[in-house]
Parts: structure tokens; sequence; C-alpha cells
């Protein structure tokens, strides 16, 4: 039976993740300590959101959660720690910022924190904090026009992979001669084992015990499963390979892997590495 393999939460967008053995589900996404998912982000000098995609170094930004802070470290720089409480929404420093098509407002981070990832990546940028009066949705184009909030994400509040889809990418790449590649490259937040290749594509709900998932959107693929999580540099880039037969009419033939999810039923239950999902196709 299907199963959760892995649980990975990323409380920088873009930076390296936490693999989690347990997490709480929210309808923003995972959340473990009252840390949720993608809840800060780094922006450059205009507020505007920086992703892997151009700056592949902030793969090798690594978190660790301590008991009242958010541990960073990164090569050739001194620990960074930043508090985990909560600004005061009223009275700290904020600024609005850009994800994507998203003006957002979010809390300002100190400049000492300023400096550590500006001398790390090699340009002016900040860390920012989705503020507690903010609010992002979902688009309602999948959702038969539900919407639903997540917070720095590139879009929905949850993506999904099945290990079978890596496997079947990895089994083509060896038959080239190629390396196999890990999870990593596709950064999921939830990970199924013991699931036909592809099937999370045609999924119409995930249960697992209380809690419902309805991926409802094929992740198009960016450069960004071409940056290796271990050494922050691109290559090998497995679009080549994944174009000639994960490109998807319905996306505007975006090439496709994993599926972006929305939490239905299921608002604060706990998740858990080897939790049995019920996995009900749309077909």
């Amino acid at each position: 039976m299907p199963f959760i393999a892995e649980l990975t939460l990323y409380p920088i967008k873009s930076c390296a993740g936490l693999s989690l053995k347990e997490a709480t589900l929210t309808r923003a996404g995972l959340m473990t300590e009252q840390i949720y998912d993608r809840e800060w982000m780094l922006v450059d000098a205009n507020g505007v959101a920086l992703t892997q995609r151009e700056h592949p170094r902030m793969a090798l930004i690594v978190p660790r959660l301590k008991a009242e802070t958010l541990e960073l470290r990164a090569p050739g720089m001194l620990q960074l720690d930043i508090p985990l409480g909560l600004p005061d929404p009223d009275s700290a420093p904020s600024l609005q910022v850009q994800v994507w098509e998203d003006t957002v407002l979010a809390y300002d981070c100190d400049e000492t924190t300023a400096t550590w990832f500006s001398k790390f990546l090699g340009l002016e940028c900040r860390l920012v904090r989705f503020h507690a009066n903010a609010q992002r949705l979902t688009s309602g184009k999948w959702t038969d026009g539900a919407q639903h909030p997540t917070l720095f994400s590139d879009g929905y509040p949850i993506l999904v992979t099945g290990t079978g889809s890596l496997q079947d990418l990895n089994d083509k790449l060896a038959a080239q001669g190629r390396a196999a590649l890990p999870m990593n490259r596709f950064r999921p937040n939830l990970v199924i084992g013991d699931l036909a290749a592809f099937e999370e594509d045609y999924a119409a709900e995930l249960r697992i015990g209380e809690a419902v998932l309805n991926p409802c959107k094929p992740c198009s693929r960016c450069p960004m499963p071409s940056v290796d999580q271990a050494t922050g540099e691109f290559g090998p880039d497995p679009l080549d390979i994944l174009q000639s037969y994960r490109a998807k009419p319905e996306v505007d033939g975006g090439i496709c892997f994993g599926m972006n999810a929305v939490v239905t039923t299921g608002d604060g239950l706990k998740l858990s590495v080897g939790d049995q999902i019920e996995v009900t196709l749309s077909f």
C-alpha cells in the first residue's frame, strides 16, 4: 500500500530543507515546531524573491531547528542564528515583497542577517518573513474556484512526488549511461512510496488517516532540477530526458514532475513517515 516515504519542510524558500519524521499538516503547508514551509524568503534590493533558478548557491544554506532559533550554516560562513519568536506585527519593521505575481507584506529581518546572506550570495539581499497580517492565496483555476492559503511557495502549499516516478526517470538516465539523481533535485514536501510511476498525476485524492489532500495541478519544471543540492552548481540536467515524455499540454507543454496539492481536510493533523496513504484515482 502507498505510504509516506519522506516529509520535507523548507523554512527559507529555495534554501535547503529539513527532513522530518513527523510534521503537522496545515492548510498553508507543512509545519513543525510552529515553523511553516517557506515562511522565510530572500529578496533583492527591489523586494523581489530570489530563487535557485538564478542563484544556485542558495542550496548550500542549510537550516537546523533549535529550541529558540533557526540555525543557518553555509560554506565559509560563521553560523547565523535567527530568532523563531514572531515579531510584534504592529511595530516590527516590514516591507512589501514580490513573489511571482503576488505582492505580500513581510517582516524585514535585521541588518546583520542581511549582511550574512549578501556576503554569501555575492549580491545585495535581505531575509524576510511572512507577516502575521499578510494573506496569500492560491489560484482557483485548478481547484474549481476554491482558493487556499500559502506562504512563500511558488503557488501551492504542498508538492507531492512518488518514488516510482524518480525510479522511472533514473532508469531512463541509466539507459543513457548517466548517473541517478536524488529526490531532493525536485524539492517535494511529501514523497509517496509504493506508488506506480507518475500515478500521482492521476490521483483525485490522497487520504492519510483523517487528512485529505487534493493533487490539483501538475508541477511544471524550471531549471531548478538541474541544480545539484549538494554542491550548489548546475548539472547534470534531467530536463532533456523529461522533455521526451513529461511535457503536458494542460500546462502549455510544461515539463512536469510532481503534483501541486491543497489540503481539503485535516488542518492541524500529524503526518508521519510510514503513514499509509489511500490513493483515489480520477478515472
